[in-house]
């Protein structure tokens, strides 16, 4: 297997690190309830995108169940372990 000559320094190291960044999250506002969004994607909070209804309201209360619910059993997991101290 090849292995490099020479250490690489410090400055070359870093100058081929310049580009790792992240990039900043594009936000744009709802036309028709006004929340943020990623452009070019259906609104989460009323479902709408481009004036057309493309998620039902009921995918999206079933998404927030599934997050409550999870809430739920973090919290749980919480209590036991704290239990398990004592």
């Amino acid at each position: 297997m090849p292995v490099p000559k020479r250490k690489t320094s410090k400055s070359r190291r870093d100058k081929r690190r310049t580009h790792w960044n992240l990039n900043e999250v594009n936000l744009e506002e709802c036309p028709r309830c006004h929340e943020m969004k990623l452009p070019h994607r259906a609104c989460l909070e009323c479902g709408y995108y481009d004036g057309n209804k493309i998620i039902s309201t009921s995918v999206k209360e079933i998404k927030k169940k599934k997050e409550v619910k999870e809430v739920k059993e973090i919290k749980k997991k919480k209590e036991v372990k704290e239990v398990k101290k004592k």
